[in-house]
């Protein structure tokens, strides 16, 4: 991974959250014709992280867990701030039964490693499916 220090990670996080609440920003103006009822749910538009914001294909595991800790350490996991998406540029071949499976050189502790060490943080984690087929 090149480039890929503690503030260009933060960088990155404050833009994909500022694209996040601008995309969200008609969400909120339906928030008020909720019933009473449906009034908890959603009280924030889902908010997180997306790697393609600010890595496009030039992500690894190290930059995940830079996040997932920088998320955690400048308060924005306690803001509402939960999501880790790694979105495309992750996988590998796909196995004998057709399954897609994590690049081993850029992901070398596996998937369910990195899922488990964001989850850890009190984060949620995704990987998107990718574009590639």
């Amino acid at each position: 991974m090149s480039g890929g220090t503690l503030e260009g990670v933060l960088r990155g996080l404050v833009l994909a959250l500022v694209l996040l609440a601008g995309a969200s920003a008609g969400r909120a103006q339906d928030a008020g014709r909720l019933d009473t009822a449906s009034a908890d749910l959603a009280r924030t538009p889902p908010m997180g992280w997306n790697s393609w914001n600010r890595f496009g294909c030039d992500i690894d595991e190290q930059v995940v867990r830079q996040v997932a800790d920088a998320m955690v350490s400048s308060g924005m996991r306690d803001a509402g701030y939960e999501y880790v998406n790694i979105d495309d540029c992750w996988q590998g071949a796909r196995d004998a039964q057709g399954f897609i499976q994590p690049d081993p050189q850029r992901f070398p502790g596996g998937m369910k490693a990195l899922a488990d060490y964001v989850h850890a943080r009190g984060s949620s984690s995704a990987c998107t499916p990718t574009r590639a087929g």
